[in-house]
């Protein structure tokens, strides 16, 4: 079981994917500080220097915040927008596999044989039937 453990850890997935994680989690600090000091000012400053992450309603006892959601949407769209870009970057520096490169297949021995069997019995097939059809039209 340590063995397996061992492997699983030791391939390159798993590791990329911590990387991307921690990562993550560093750009997304980045992303909400970006969006509470930058953006969220200069939308204040559009809508009349309103703060609005500081918007709440409240219905009975429960409080609704609704500039904590608009940030979320903000910081998730931002971050969104980010990936999409890394991801066209990558894809445009990986290189696109061609059709024309792709190596021939060449069929063993083996296949050859069975091949050539096969063709044999279809065409012993119609002869047969090629015999048959003869004689009944006599």
């Amino acid at each position: 079981m340590i063995q397996e453990f061992k492997e699983f850890i030791s391939r390159g997935n798993v590791l990329d994917l911590a990387v991307g994680v921690i990562i993550g989690g560093a750009f997304t600090s980045i992303v909400k500080a970006l969006v509470n000091y930058l953006i969220n000012p200069l939308i204040g400053l559009c809508v009349g220097g309103i703060d609005f992450s500081d918007w709440s309603f409240k219905i009975f006892d429960a409080t609704f915040k609704i500039g904590s959601f608009i940030n979320s949407v903000i910081n998730f769209l931002i971050i969104a927008f980010v990936v999409f870009l890394i991801v066209k970057f990558v894809n445009k520096l990986m290189p696109k596999p061609k059709e024309d490169d792709e190596e021939e297949i060449v069929p063993d021995n083996t296949e050859l044989y069975l091949k050539e069997i096969r063709d044999a019995l279809v065409n012993n097939n119609e002869n047969k039937a090629s015999s048959i059809n003869n004689k009944k039209s006599l």
